[in-house]
């Protein structure tokens, strides 16, 4: 039986509906995926003429082209990754709602009280690792681009600097994402056990 001692959980008489987080990972899941799939093609048709830059490389300029390229073809690649994190993140923060909405509607449905799971911990988390990637990941792609633009007017030196710390950066906010996702998956198993618990005393 689910008992407040076991789950933290509110009690009305109808059900609550979608909460904020909720609402705008049914507004935003989709958008984000589109970033996705328009930005590691962009990446890879990049990747393709540096490598060309490279081969065909006969002075400074074309030093020049393929470090302001590589740049590029980092930023693009992590708009990808970017918008295909936010988009999972999104994706599971819709799952709950979905959990909450019906399961508040069945119960309301069978003339019961409504029992809704409050946010758990791993939630909040979630939450707080999703943003912390998204802000990390962001401004790398952000410096990137500057970096980019600053090629002529840097040394080559410092532009090769730029990219190493960028990517040390950019790992740190795909481990922040992964990690919140890790803690989303963990929510929505919380969240069926005490639905399945919770059907199970509507059945009795």
């Amino acid at each position: 039986m689910a008992t407040k001692t076991e789950f933290d959980f509110e009690v009305t008489d109808s059900g609550p509906g979608y909460n904020g987080p909720q609402k705008m990972g049914n507004r935003l899941w989709a958008p984000m995926f589109a970033m996705a799939i328009m930005a590691f093609p962009v990446a890879l048709i990049l990747s393709f003429v540096r490598a060309s830059t490279i081969a065909d490389a006969t002075g400074p300029a074309d030093i020049e082209d393929a470090a302001q390229l590589g740049h590029l073809v980092a930023a693009f690649g992590f708009i990808g990754f970017l918008g295909v994190f936010s988009a999972i993140s999104f994706a599971i923060a819709r799952i709950l709602g979905r959990f909450r909405k019906g399961g508040g509607e069945i119960q309301e449905s069978v003339g019961n009280e409504v029992h809704t799971l409050k946010m758990p911990v791993t939630a909040k988390v979630f939450m707080l690792f999703m943003m912390m990637g998204m802000m990390t990941i962001g401004v790398s792609v952000v410096l990137h681009f500057v970096a980019a633009g600053s090629v002529g007017t840097w040394s080559l030196e410092s532009v090769a600097r730029w990219g190493e710390v960028l990517e040390g950066f950019r790992r740190f906010g795909v481990a922040m994402y992964l990690f919140g996702i890790a803690l989303g998956l963990g929510t929505i198993t919380h969240v069926l056990r005490f639905q399945s618990i919770r059907v199970g005393q509507l059945a009795r």
